[in-house]
């Protein structure tokens, strides 16, 4: 499929509910992930997993600075197989899938834990992953306003502009930490190569901080992350960010102690203070997005 046939086949909503089953289904394995560091400073992802019933194997790079280049930081493709006759069934847009699952998991993560979803959203990075999230959460949550900050006045602009044609009130802004005191909902998707969220958000704020996705990456102030860890309520996509969740290890925080997206599916709790989720990526939610393709593929 192509990035327009895979992202009409991955509805957010859809994609959401696939990932909360995902989450409860007992045959699912995923190994670790193999992560290659490229010569030009990219890194290559392999990223398999398996249920019952589908395989997958999930191929990108993600090269950082691929914009200088006029080219998207992220390419590759998700290879789906029948998991018990070993046949190729699909090729998916490896970077529509990424984007799109990635968001349909942030949107899972607020409606377990948002304390409220009527926004504005705050959107801090206007890429692909801003553009996804804006989407995924008006799809999801019905988000009726946005506000958009990038180091890019442009990008912003553009993000505005495609959130309005959605029929959102949206502007842009340009100090995204005095936003916060204004935005209930806030997603940091920017390219996490330096600290841009000095600000603690609101009591009441969710956060799906989903731009710093290895150790070396950060988008919040390690003073920001150890506020949260003393007042709020840590939220991590699985055990992977045991190892990968940038802003909370720079921030001294024991990841391992912290509950992940499956253990709020098993068990919804209460939270308090800002929900800060902290979403680094797993094979699972690719896999998720091959069951959704899969059902609704015929043969």
């Amino acid at each position: 499929m192509n990035a327009s046939a895979t992202g009409e086949a991955l509805p957010y909503p859809a994609l959401a509910d696939e990932i909360e089953a995902l989450l409860r289904d007992a045959s699912v394995v995923v190994p670790p992930r193999i992560v290659q560091a490229l010569p030009g400073g990219g890194s290559l992802f392999v990223m398999p997993a398996t249920d019952a019933r589908v395989a997958i194997t999930k191929l990108i790079t993600f090269v950082p600075d691929n914009g200088t280049r006029g080219l998207p930081s992220i390419q590759g493709d998700v290879v789906v197989f029948d998991a018990v006759t070993g046949e190729r069934t699909a090729l998916l847009h490896g970077p529509t899938v990424t984007a799109r699952r990635t968001a349909a998991v942030s949107l899972l993560a607020a409606r377990l834990l948002a304390p409220r979803r009527d926004g504005p959203l705050l959107i801090v990075g206007a890429g692909v992953q801003g553009r996804a999230h804006l989407e995924a959460f008006a799809a999801g949550l019905g988000v009726q306003e946005c506000w958009v900050h990038s180091r890019s006045p442009a990008s912003a602009n553009t993000l505005v502009a495609h959130a309005q044609a959605l029929g959102l009130s949206a502007r842009r802004v340009d100090d995204a930490n005095a936003a916060l005191a204004d935005c209930p909902l806030v997603v940091s998707a920017t390219p996490a190569q330096q600290v841009v969220l000095r600000h603690a958000p609101r009591d009441d704020a969710f956060v799906a901080a989903v731009g710093a996705f290895t150790p070396h990456m950060v988008e919040w102030a390690p003073g920001v992350c150890r506020e949260l860890a003393a007042r709020g309520t840590l939220v991590v996509d699985t055990r992977d960010a045991d190892h990968e969740a940038g802003d909370l290890l720079q921030a001294g925080i024991d990841v391992s102690a912290l509950p992940t997206l499956a253990d709020c599916v098993a068990s919804p709790r209460a939270v308090r203070g800002p929900v800060f989720f902290k979403s680094c990526g797993w094979a699972g939610w690719d896999l998720a997005a091959a069951r959704l393709v899969s059902r609704h593929t015929p043969r």
